[in-house]
């Protein structure tokens, strides 16, 4: 990851719960530094840019309306993030994923990789990747804790995928979903608040 934003300086960071940010489809790491200040402070956020260039901005793979994607691109950038978090991650007492939209894909992705890795997962109105390679891997010893908060009005997330989320959610983790009516494909002030809870609850705790 040539681009990451951090909480706090480093050294600051030693002992904390580190959470791993990655933006959307089309937008930067700015997107996520905006909500550090709505988030438990016990946290150390770490918001990343994506690698692949889309247009003046960036994303983690490429991706159509129907949110079909080249399968090899998805799992470059999940190792690229895993290898970067693979170089902090001692530092810190757990390592806790978030991702908005195309974001929550790559969140996912790595769980579904690696669950052993990770504390938590909060994913923003996103999706989970409909991928038979990645199902077959699908084995959890102990569910996760998953956050999936959204808008059912979302237009960008297709029926299809958010019904792929919903039952791969329902089945593979511990879930807290919820809805925010009129937030359209975005995060909110009242999410974060759920989401704070969330982690306090899974992580702090």
């Amino acid at each position: 990851m040539e681009t990451v934003v951090w909480s706090k300086p480093e050294g600051q960071r030693a002992g904390t719960p580190l959470l791993v940010m990655m933006h959307g489809y089309g937008t930067d790491e700015s997107r996520m530094v905006r909500l550090f200040e709505h988030l438990p402070p016990e946290f150390t956020f770490a918001a990343l840019r994506a690698p692949m260039p889309i247009g003046d901005h960036w994303g983690w793979f490429l991706l159509d309306y129907f949110l079909a994607n080249d399968f090899a691109d998805v799992i470059s950038a999940a190792n690229s993030v895993r290898a970067w978090i693979s170089s902090v991650k001692d530092q810190h007492s757990s390592v806790t994923l978030m991702g908005y939209s195309q974001g929550m894909a790559m969140a996912s992705t790595l769980l579904r990789l690696h669950p052993e890795d990770y504390k938590a997962v909060v994913g923003l109105s996103g999706f989970v990747l409909n991928n038979e390679l990645l199902s077959v891997t699908d084995s959890f010893e102990a569910k996760p804790p998953f956050f999936w908060g959204r808008d059912k009005a979302d237009l960008v997330i297709n029926d299809d995928a958010v019904a792929y989320t919903a039952e791969w959610l329902e089945t593979n983790t511990l879930l807290t979903a919820r809805t925010y009516p009129g937030m359209g494909h975005a995060m909110s002030r009242t999410e974060m608040v759920d989401v704070s809870a969330f982690l306090r609850h899974y992580v702090l705790r």
